[in-house]
């Protein structure tokens, strides 16, 4: 049924294109993205992944990427500008000051649009309730950019535990635990867990819930919503890391430490384990192959740990998406359906495949299969040309109906079965991921005063695992944060809980 589904999907997007690719002048659509691949110069004059596009739907796109670690900044300055890019990549849908821009105007309604299955039919076939979480005054703004549930989890370093007496499967909390401390001694100068400032949020969310806190809210017992931090579990996640920290376990330099440097501190063997995305450990993996020659699986992704008394609850880095991607006033009333045509062609079979993957014989093969690849006599080119030339285009990247890439690619590309192992960790932590009850609601307060009170709750917690505050300081932190708006935040959520339940 399903491919049944995507062939009629195919058939209807390649008829509704056949005028929209025909233009003699190509449109220029500009968009902003956030940018991984810090270390590589884009290219963006003749470009053939960019040409591509172009002839498959008359759009030439001009892409401004900015550096992941400081995107937040940079996207709030553009929101700012008269003239902002007209596609532009919001990484947090439900932030205060997207809120603030959506109900101000900065942004198209592509409510109806969503809704208009004939023009569009890939954004139409989006889930209605993933459109729901994104929405703003139950008016939709954005598509979102679909990734894979719950994705959060730990992975480490398979051949130092065994080094350091670690040989055996993950299980629970204490096996972590025990695994964490060994890592710590494996040297004075590498450390246990791979913990930045820059992506710290992250770090304690998962270790935090996996202790058995909520997710950023809970409900108590009288089935009113609180902060999470006011969960003991909380606190006990904050003095898992605080410990790691004094034995050794954490850079002490932690704090100044921003995304762009993350993955060289694994890759330079710095450090053994990290709370992050689980999809980073067969990244990681696969770079060691290419670019170390090793040719065994010295990675390793943990599966579900259980607690003391057996319960298992994780913390999932998504909602089923990472953001969205909005039209702004940029572009003009005529021009609108234009664009939203083609996201429509962005999430289309041809779409997802040049924008996740690039091209055939330039970023990747086909084998005897049919499935993309990369043989071993063309890894050095393909590299140069996803890094120059596709860069970080998948960043573009919504897969609303689903994946639809077409050739599809070949699950395991290196000498493990990481990718595989990914996939099945996604499902078997699925059933214990701890959703958060407040997700659909809008706080007016967190809008108009979370970029301030946020950073009270993130620094606190950084501060008290470096152990330059105690936990009276940490407590006085929380209780700031409840007088500066907090409270009024909570009391917002409980009453559209509440009214939710009834």
């Amino acid at each position: 049924m399903k491919k049944l589904v995507a062939l009629f999907l195919a058939l209807v997007m390649t008829l509704s294109l056949a005028s929209f690719a025909a233009a003699e002048e190509p449109f220029e659509i500009t968009v902003m993205l956030p940018e991984f691949a810090v270390d590589v110069d884009y290219v963006e004059e003749n470009n053939p992944v960019l040409q591509a596009i172009q002839d498959a739907t008359g759009v030439k796109l001009k892409i401004q990427y900015s550096p992941n670690s400081t995107y937040g900044d940079i996207m709030n300055t553009t929101l700012a500008d008269k003239n902002p890019p007209m596609l532009m990549a919001l990484t947090d849908a439900k932030a205060p000051s997207i809120i603030d821009a959506a109900r101000a105007g900065a942004f198209w309604d592509l409510t109806d649009f969503i809704a208009d299955a004939e023009n569009y039919p890939y954004l139409a076939a989006g889930q209605e309730g993933l459109y729901k979480k994104i929405a703003v005054d139950g008016r939709i703004y954005g598509i979102y950019r679909s990734r894979a549930y719950p994705r959060a989890g730990i992975y480490y370093r398979l051949d130092i535990a065994k080094e350091v007496g670690f040989d055996r499967e993950l299980k629970t909390v204490a096996d972590l635990t025990e695994l964490a401390e060994k890592l710590a001694g494996y040297s004075e100068d590498t450390y246990a867990l791979n913990m930045i400032g820059g992506y710290v949020d992250g770090t304690i969310n998962i270790i935090t819930v996996a202790m058995g806190a909520p997710n950023t809210w809970g409900v108590d017992e009288n089935g009113d919503i609180y902060p999470a931090f006011k969960s003991p579990a909380y606190l006990e996640g904050l003095n898992w890391l605080r410990h790691l920290y004094e034995i050794g376990g954490i850079d002490p330099n932690f704090i100044q430490i921003s995304t762009n440097d993350w993955n060289n501190i694994e890759r330079t063997g710095k450090a053994f384990m990290r709370f992050d995305c689980m999809d980073n450990g067969y990244r990681q993996q696969e770079w060691f192959e290419t670019n170390a020659g090793v040719t065994e699986q010295i990675f390793e992704i943990a599966g579900p740990l259980a607690k003391e008394d057996g319960s298992i609850t994780i913390w999932p880095q998504t909602l089923g998406f990472a953001g969205e991607i909005v039209v702004t006033k940029s572009v003009s009333e005529a021009d609108l359906p234009k664009v939203v045509k083609f996201l429509d062609w962005c999430n289309s079979a041809e779409g997802q495949t040049i924008i996740n993957a690039g091209l055939e014989g330039f970023n990747y093969w086909v084998n005897e299969d049919g499935y993309r690849y990369v043989p071993e006599e063309k890894k050095d080119e393909a590299k140069a040309n996803q890094d120059t030339y596709w860069h970080d285009l998948n960043q573009l990247g919504m897969g609303v109906p689903g994946n639809l890439e077409n050739p599809p690619a070949i699950l395991n590309q290196g000498v493990t079965a990481l990718r595989e192992l990914y996939a099945k960790r996604n499902e078997e932590l699925t059933p214990y991921a701890v959703t958060n009850p407040c997700a659909d609601f809008v706080s007016e307060t967190y809008t108009a005063f979370g970029a301030q009170l946020d950073p009270i709750i993130k620094d606190a917690a950084m501060q008290y695992i470096a152990g330059l505050i105690g936990e009276d300081e940490l407590r006085a932190a929380w209780e700031e944060w409840a007088a500066m708006g907090g409270d009024m935040i909570t009391a917002e959520y409980n009453e559209q809980y509440h009214a939710a339940q009834k």
